[in-house]
């Protein structure tokens, strides 16, 4: 397999409609919904018009019949302008309707995906809980037949994507059983919004991706029809690893974005701020800077493409999607406080992008699996490798 180095026509022509989208459409007026901690209805129905919902989906089920190096590649140019356009993206196709798409019925599919493809309609998937983050293992929500139907009592938190005025549905993974060992069997199940006993908190008050839409969870007796089941009882754990070994691609090219959204407002400024009578980037000190975050930028799309292009092959991918999705969100960190240095007391000011880029870099080590969580997967890889 050989790393492609330049996009496919058809991807880059994604790119740069995506670029323009996020430098014309997104940066005059994202700041004002961050800054409101508001959901930005009118820019997401305009990615919806797009087609970016349905990007890595068939068009049977009313996708653009595209695949995931497309998701990844639009999620990187989003997220040079703005995160939490981006993270609503990320969340509604690959948190949201992949895992019907990859372990749903004909039916479910068919059911549901049309909308969500769309970007009519969002999902979410409820994972972590309360007391149980990178332990998934942990989960306390259970789902107990009843009849033809789950009842489901537990909480989830951390959920994007779980609130809006447009959320159909949210998958839940939860404890169906115990295995023979004692360990717990769970299985994932799709809880439609507004089903009785389902309560979905208020957004909560976060440090970053502000404009997007982030909540806890609760689920008191709630009822669903037991063909909300997604693929075999007791394959959930399985599933959901599945979907965050993808996933773990689509956020290093979010992060990408955000790192090479640092360089390019730092060397924006750095043309423009004067200093001792000239350019600031004329100083050695600040052109190293750039030049290393420049760097970080290159080296982490190398990654998340390589991780991308063997997932496109059907080759084994999660130590590449592993180390994408560490260093990536690492390098986003790192350009992002580089970032704000170079703009001095104006980084600090709300009003600059950076601000908002330094704000946005942190979770970025800690969802879809911490960088520990990361180190231990790829360790395990390594030392799996070496026993064989």
């Amino acid at each position: 397999m050989a790393l492609q180095y330049r996009l496919p026509t058809e991807h880059e022509e994604l790119r740069r409609t995506v670029e323009k989208f996020a430098q014309e459409a997104v940066a005059p007026v994202i700041g004002d919904y961050y800054e409101r901690h508001a959901f930005p209805y009118p820019l997401v129905r305009e990615m919806a018009g797009m087609g970016l919902f349905g990007l890595p989906f068939p068009e049977e089920y009313g996708g653009m019949g595209g695949d995931y190096l497309a998701l990844c590649v639009a999620l990187e140019e989003l997220a040079r302008v703005d995160s939490s356009l981006a993270i609503t993206l990320e969340a509604a196709v690959s948190l949201g309707a992949m895992p019907i798409f990859r372990f749903g019925t004909e039916e479910q599919k068919r059911r549901w995906l049309p909308r969500l493809c769309s970007g009519e309609a969002l999902g979410a998937f409820g994972l972590t809980e309360p007391e149980c983050g990178s332990d998934a293992s942990g989960t306390r929500t259970t789902a107990v037949r009843d009849g033809d139907h789950w009842v489901i009592n537990g909480t989830k938190s951390f959920i994007t994507n779980s609130g809006t005025e447009i959320t159909d549905l949210v998958t839940v993974t939860a404890v169906t059983g115990r295995k023979a060992d004692g360990s717990p069997e769970i299985s994932t199940i799709v809880v439609p919004s507004g089903t009785p006993g389902f309560t979905v908190a208020a957004p909560y008050s976060k440090v970053g991706w502000n404009a997007s839409d982030t909540r806890e969870l609760s689920f008191s007796d709630v009822r669903v029809p037991l063909e909300n089941l997604l693929g075999a009882e007791g394959r959930g754990y399985a599933q959901f690893l599945r979907i965050l070994d993808e996933g773990r691609i689509a956020i290093s090219a979010l992060a990408t974005g955000l790192a090479q959204g640092c360089v390019d407002e730092s060397v924006r400024y750095a043309a423009e701020r004067r200093a001792f009578g000239r350019p600031i980037g004329e100083n050695q000190a600040i052109a190293f800077k750039l030049a290393d975050m420049e760097t970080r930028a290159h080296t982490a799309r190398l990654a998340w493409r390589d991780a991308a292009a063997r997932l496109l092959a059907g080759e084994p991918f999660k130590k590449e999607a592993a180390i994408a999705k560490l260093y990536s969100s690492e390098i986003a960190v790192t350009n992002a406080r580089e970032a704000t240095q170079i703009h001095g007391g104006y980084g600090f000011m709300n009003e600059y992008p950076v601000a908002r880029m330094w704000r946005d870099s942190k979770i970025l080590e800690i969802g879809e699996g911490t960088s520990e969580v990361q180190r231990m997967l790829i360790a395990r890889e390594l030392m799996g490798r070496g026993r064989d």
